[in-house]
């Protein structure tokens, strides 16, 4: 245990407030020792026996005008407004109940709770001769403003995105959730970071045992530190290893409340703009949250769009280096001799084309996400076309192959899910190889092995292939195709929800009658 291997400095441990100042003060000097950005602010109450007060703040995390004005003013005053004098005894109580005009404040009595609270964003209040603290929220501080997500970009649809404040992304969820059965479950990992991290759902319609799983799989964690949401993803899926992501993420609130309403769990990770959804499957990746503020016709056919550009991005490298290889009789002669012609005194075979451009164009593509934005976009674009252009007319590649990887980089950027497009990805180059060696029958082989891989896999015990395999007839109305939203009538099966009704039924647009109304 992480308790056992670096026990708690002796500063840390839950030792009582002493009514004496100048041992509070040195205590928690010494637990703050060298840390530059905590402030000890010490001032004279003028009671009728002036009392030593000192406020205890992290100045990075709290507004400092709250702290002046409403903090500060409310103390340095001589006695209460109703008469009330204050005294060594009374001192606390007073401040509390009659001074203090900030909403959120509370008592404690360790210097534990004190480091832990003013870690947090809030002020500690102590008085010489109290033997309790106020602690005051006072949280500020720099945070980023709301801006449009940069990895889920849409035409139509809301604009705002998750943060990186737990607050703002808490607040952002409540707006489009206007109901007492939202609950959020606050939890708190990392011996170090202390980071908070809030199980959200809707009671009643997410399920008992899938939420009871996720609280339980969290709670497991043994961690020093947790910076980010997939410190807990890593942790808490089902597999230890796999290419596939078997959580969901997203930056927009709007996808995480329909994902809420759904029936499934989303968790949110202090200090990330990326919120967890589970249990995610496979078709769930090829969804967009734009997908829902469109016509149904359209949105399905950009589905079915997404599904041809996924087969390209997979295949479409393999399946030309097993024909051009082996299977040419499936070929038109005319294209057979253009391309003969185009490969003729080429020095590498057309698998090794492919695959030192696939590797090329991956170097392009990190290069430009590395680069600040507007030189990596024009190294992205300008690279590819000079490198392939060069390539083509220095006779070390064919133009066949650098189209093909062309398509298949574009087809790449279809899927929405940036995880699963790197899964793509990786096994790309796998099946390049296995079609380089054996033909078809090695692509047949290879995607075999990826089909019982996916069969295999689990998100919190929803198959990753639902509702394909196992079939699930009414979950494929919001698959590869959307229906209209009067024909949603029900949440997922798949995703295990308790409440599996959504909306009434017969609720589809009508035709007027002739004489006026709806029939």
């Amino acid at each position: 245990m992480l308790k056992e291997l670096w026990p708690a400095p002796k500063a840390q441990q839950k030792q009582s407030i002493s009514i004496s100042y100048d041992e509070n003060i040195k205590a928690l000097r010494q637990v703050f020792n060298l840390c530059s950005d905590i402030v000890f602010h010490e001032f004279i109450i003028n009671s009728e026996h002036p009392l030593r007060t000192f406020v205890l703040y992290a100045s990075p995390l709290c507004d400092y005008q709250i702290i002046c004005e409403q903090l500060l003013n409310s103390v340095l005053v001589s006695h209460d407004p109703k008469g009330v004098k204050i005294t060594k005894t009374n001192a606390i109580e007073v401040l509390k109940e009659k001074l203090i005009s900030l909403a959120e404040v509370v008592i404690v009595n360790t210097l534990k709770e004190i480091e832990d609270k003013v870690l947090q964003g809030y002020a500690a209040l102590l008085i010489e001769g109290s033997p309790q603290a106020i602690i005051v929220n006072v949280r500020g501080g720099e945070k980023r403003a709301i801006g449009e997500p940069d990895n889920e970009p849409s035409i139509r649809g809301p604009k705002d995105g998750f943060v990186e404040d737990f607050e703002t992304n808490m607040t952002l969820i409540r707006r489009r959730l206007k109901t007492s059965r939202f609950k959020s479950i606050i939890m708190e990992k990392g011996e170090l970071t202390k980071t908070k991290i809030a199980v959200c759902y809707i009671e009643g319609v997410a399920n008992p045992k899938v939420v009871e799983e996720v609280k339980q799989r969290i709670a497991r964690i043994n961690s020093d530190s947790i910076l980010e949401g997939n410190y807990i993803e890593e942790m808490i899926m089902d597999e230890k290893f796999s290419l596939f992501p078997l959580i969901q993420y997203t930056e927009r609130p709007d996808k995480a409340c329909s994902s809420i309403l759904q029936g499934r769990v989303v968790i949110l990770v202090e200090n990330s703009n990326m919120l967890l959804i589970l249990p995610s499957t496979f078709a769930t990746m090829l969804q967009a949250a734009e997908d829902y503020y469109h016509n149904s016709v359209a949105a399905s056919a950009i589905r079915i769009l997404r599904i041809i550009a996924l087969n390209l991005a997979l295949l479409l490298p393999a399946i030309t280096v097993a024909v051009f290889s082996f299977h040419q009789e499936l070929l038109p002669p005319e294209l057979i001799s253009t391309v003969a012609g185009a490969r003729q005194g080429l020095p590498l075979s057309i698998a090794l084309e492919i695959i030192l451009f696939e590797f090329t164009f991956e170097l392009i593509r990190e290069a430009g996400v590395r680069l600040p934005k507007k030189i990596g976009e024009a190294i992205s674009t300008v690279g590819g076309l000079v490198i392939g252009q060069a390539a083509v007319n220095a006779g070390i590649v064919s133009p066949i192959s650098v189209i093909v990887v062309a398509i298949t980089a574009i087809a790449s950027f279809s899927v929405p899910n940036f995880e699963a497009a790197i899964s793509l990805r990786l096994l790309r180059f796998s099946l390049v190889l296995v079609a380089s060696l054996f033909g078809g029958i090695g692509i047949m082989f290879g995607l075999m092995g990826i089909l019982i891989h996916l069969c295999s896999l689990r998100s919190f015990g929803v198959p990753y292939l639902a509702p394909f395999a196992p079939l699930v007839l009414r979950d494929l109305k919001d698959s590869i195709i959307r229906a209209p939203w009067w024909f949603l009538t029900t949440r997922p099966r798949t995703n295990r929800a308790s409440d599996v009704v959504r909306q009434g039924e017969s609720q589809g647009p009508r035709k007027p009658k002739k004489g006026g109304g709806q029939s």
